[in-house]
């Protein structure tokens, strides 16, 4: 699982269970551990005070006895009615002494410990013996899983002379201490259990509340948009950061709004900018002629020609022939401008289809249909405006082809019409594909350019869509679809 993928309130969730699980193990390792050093000193604290008192035990011995106090009568000293068994009872610990070169020569019973002794202590530790500068050794030992902590150090006489070694076994019984350990640990289970219970609850609640604001700001950035209103956030008793975001995301929207209807006006001026270019393009081309045939006709005019009333009548034809061609320019560019309103009729698609291929008469136009009445709510009018224009651009399509073909069908697809005017002509360029719906894109000598854009607008007017398929040379296939 990939820690940096999940949510920011799994991750603050997961962030706020593992600080309390960390910290509760960190916790108990911690204690386990001060527990064992705490009674690693505990036991050497109680060895070194025991063998305090055995020490002043032994002098006391040592200052009490009639043997002459050196190394050879020392195994008879403490034999003497039996004081050495009665200082380890007393004392409760093994007590072996060995003399200097570190041969036993006497032990107490094994009344309380297990017998550690061994007859001859190693050279090497007579030697660290020697060289302490306390004169006293702790050793620590395992014997069949026992822990001891063996002390060895100097018995001296009262001028601080060594006279043997003593050696004390001290076994670490830690069975009281692992018991008080172990329960402590059981209470601290318990404690630390309802403590992550308690963290979950917290986590989940939490995390939740942190991350609900932010759910909410999210939502908002999702659904901002250019082209609608778009809603300020209103948030109360937030964080200072979350006040923040906030306040940046409301400026933001402030901006957006400047910023949208800076550009719808920017988009109306420019569109109305490129139609006032376009119209005066579109009237200048049949202006032109018209003043060269009245300054021609300026020039030439003369009442006693014998053919003026020919020459009168074939000046006004011209002009009449620019006026339509200007007039049909206005009717263009105000059909484009402004749709007639749309009427929902129930027509027969075939039907009226067939009726808007009646004014066509070139014969390489063929009509089909799978059916002959499919029903479908349209404009009659804007329907055969679709129709109309869809032929008349595959018309001018196959001027230059030799045997031209127009194919317009009629299909009948489950909720939806599809007809599809089809020809083998020139084709559209692959470069022109992107552009053939644009206003004001043509390829022909003459034309506006709108055509296909109208189609298009009142295609979806009724919810259809128009698509195209082209290859240059081979001809090129427009559909229109509809819902019934």
């Amino acid at each position: 699982m990939n820690l940096l993928k999940l949510s920011l309130r799994s991750r603050i969730f997961f962030s706020m269970l593992l600080l309390v699980l960390g910290t509760s193990i960190l916790i108990v390792g911690v204690t386990v551990f001060q527990y064992k050093k705490e009674a690693e000193q505990y036991h050497k604290e109680r060895l070194e005070r025991k063998e305090q008192a055995i020490m002043e035990n032994i002098r006391f011995v040592l200052g009490s006895t009639t043997y002459l106090v050196n190394t050879e009568n020392i195994d008879e000293i403490f034999k003497e009615r039996g004081k050495i068994y009665e200082m380890a009872q007393v004392h409760e610990m093994q007590i072996n002494i060995y003399d200097l070169e570190g041969r036993l020569l006497v032990k107490s019973n094994e009344s309380f410990f297990k017998d550690t002794t061994d007859v001859q202590l190693d050279k090497k530790l007579l030697e660290r013996l020697d060289g302490s500068s306390r004169k006293r050794v702790l050793q620590h030992t395992e014997v069949n899983g026992d822990k001891f902590q063996s002390s060895y150090s100097y018995i001296t006489d009262n001028k601080f002379k060594p006279l043997a070694i003593l050696y004390l076994p001290y076994l670490q019984d830690d069975s009281l201490l692992n018991r008080d350990l172990n329960n402590f640990l059981m209470r601290m289970g318990e404690v630390y259990l309802l403590m992550l219970v308690l963290a979950i609850i917290l986590s989940y609640f939490l995390s939740k509340y942190i991350t609900k604001t932010l759910k909410i700001i999210s939502d908002k950035i999702h659904q901002t948009r250019l082209d609608k209103y778009n809603q300020k956030i209103e948030i109360n008793n937030a964080s200072e950061e979350i006040y923040a975001l906030v306040s940046a995301y409301n400026s933001m929207i402030d901006e957006l709004e400047e910023s949208a209807v800076k550009l719808a006006t920017s988009e109306r001026e420019q569109a109305w900018r490129e139609m006032a270019k376009q119209v005066a393009h579109e009237i200048k081309n049949p202006l032109t002629p018209m003043r060269l045939s009245v300054q021609s006709f300026q020039r030439n005019f003369d009442p006693n020609d014998p053919d003026i009333e020919y020459k009168v009548d074939e000046y006004s034809k011209t002009l009449i022939n620019q006026i339509d061609t200007m007039s049909s320019i206005a009717a263009a560019f105000s059909n484009f401008a402004k749709m007639p309103a749309q009427q929902n009729e129930t027509l027969n698609v075939p039907k009226i289809v067939k009726l808007a291929l009646d004014i066509f008469n070139e014969s390489y136009i063929n009509f089909t249909t799978d059916r002959e009445e499919i029903l479908a709510k349209f404009d009659r009018t804007q329907l055969i405006r679709v129709i109309t224009n869809l032929v008349k651009n595959a018309i001018q399509a196959v001027q230059e082809t030799e045997n031209p073909q127009i194919l317009v069908s009629v299909q009948d697809e489950d909720t939806m019409v599809c007809i599809s005017v089809s020809d083998n002509g020139s084709g559209i360029a692959e470069e022109n594909k992107e552009m053939v719906f644009e206003p004001k894109f043509t390829t022909k000598s003459s034309g506006m350019g709108l055509g296909l854009a109208m189609v298009k607008k009142i295609v979806e007017n009724y919810q259809g869509t128009i698509s195209f398929s082209s290859k240059q040379n081979k001809g090129t296939i427009f559909k229109v679809r509809f819902p019934k």
